[in-house]
C-alpha cells in the first residue's frame, strides 16, 4: 500500500510542470552560478588569504537553495490551494501514510538532484579554478559534494513541513525565503548574534561544505542540527494534518 502512495506522489510531481521546473532549477541555477563565479572571479578570489577552494565552488547554492524551498513548498501546499488534497485524503485515508509518502518522494528526488548538483559544482568549479583548484580527493571535497545533496534534501523536507503547517504556498514562501536569504545572513554577520546564528538550519547545514568548519559545530554535528530543525518542522506538519480538516 505504501508503495502505491509513493507511486502516486511521484506521478503528481512529474505531471505538474511547476514542480518539474523547480526540481530541475536546483541543478541548473546552482551549477550555472557556480560556473559563472568561478570563471569570472575565481582567479582573483584565489589570491585572498582566506580563500578555500572546496567551499568556494558551492557559491551557487546560495541561490539554488531558493528553488529547493519552492519545490518543497509547492509540492505540499499546492494541493491545499487547488483543493486536490481532499481527493488525496479520500484515496489514502491514513494521513500519516500520505504525509510520509509525500515527504519521502520529495526528499528522495531532492537528494538525487542535490548529489548530482554537488558533484557537478565540485568537478566543474575546480576545473575552472585551474591551478588554484583541488581534486576530488582533497580533504573534505567528497564530503562537501555529498553534503550539498543532504543539505538540499533536508531543506526540501523542512520546507514541506512548514508548508503543511501553514497550508499556504504564499505564507510558507513568505516565511522561509526571508529567513534563509535575509535574517540568517544578517544575524550571522553581527557580532552580538553570530554565535547563536550558527545554530540556524542553513548555517548549520552549510558546515558540511567546509573542509575545516569554524565555530561550535563540525560538519556532521551541523548536519545533525539541521536534521533536528527538519524533524521539528515535519512533526509540526504532521500534528496539523492529523488535527485539522482538509
Amino acid at each position: 500500500m505504501f508503495t502505491a502512495v509513493l507511486r502516486s506522489e511521484w506521478t503528481k510531481i512529474r505531471s505538474v510542470r511547476s514542480l518539474v521546473v523547480c526540481l530541475a532549477s536546483i541543478l541548473v541555477v546552482t551549477v550555472a552560478i557556480t560556473v559563472l563565479v568561478c570563471a569570472l572571479s575565481g582567479a582573483e578570489d584565489a589570491t585572498e588569504p582566506d580563500f578555500e577552494p572546496v567551499s568556494f565552488v558551492f557559491y551557487g547554492l546560495n541561490f539554488g537553495q531558493v528553488t529547493a524551498i519552492c519545490f518543497g513548498v509547492l509540492g505540499t501546499a499546492g494541493e491545499y490551494g487547488t483543493g486536490s488534497v481532499r481527493i488525496s485524503l479520500t484515496a489514502v485515508p491514513r494521513r500519516g501514510r500520505l504525509y510520509a509518502g509525500k515527504l519521502g518522494v520529495a526528499g528522495g528526488l531532492a537528494l538525487a538532484v542535490g548529489l548530482l548538483t554537488g558533484f557537478c559544482c565540485l568537478l566543474g568549479g575546480q576545473a575552472l579554478l585551474g591551478e588554484h583548484g583541488v581534486g576530488p580527493g582533497a580533504p573534505g571535497a567528497l564530503r562537501a559534494a555529498v553534503g550539498c545533496g543532504l543539505y538540499l534534501a533536508l531543506l526540501t523536507v523542512l520546507s514541506a513541513g512548514v508548508a503543511t503547517v501553514l497550508r499556504s504556498s504564499v505564507g510558507a514562501l513568505g516565511l522561509l525565503a526571508p529567513l534563509f536569504l535575509v535574517v540568517s545572513p544578517v544575524l550571522g554577520s553581527l557580532s552580538a548574534t553570530r554565535d547563536a546564528a550558527q545554530f540556524l538550519p542553513d548555517r548549520a547545514g552549510w558546515q558540511m561544505l567546509h573542509p575545516v568548519p569554524e565555530g561550535a559545530l563540525g560538519a556532521w554535528s551541523g548536519a545533525g542540527v539541521m536534521a533536528a530543525w527538519t524533524a521539528v518542522a515535519v512533526w509540526a506538519g504532521w500534528r496539523m494534518l492529523d488535527r485539522r480538516d482538509a
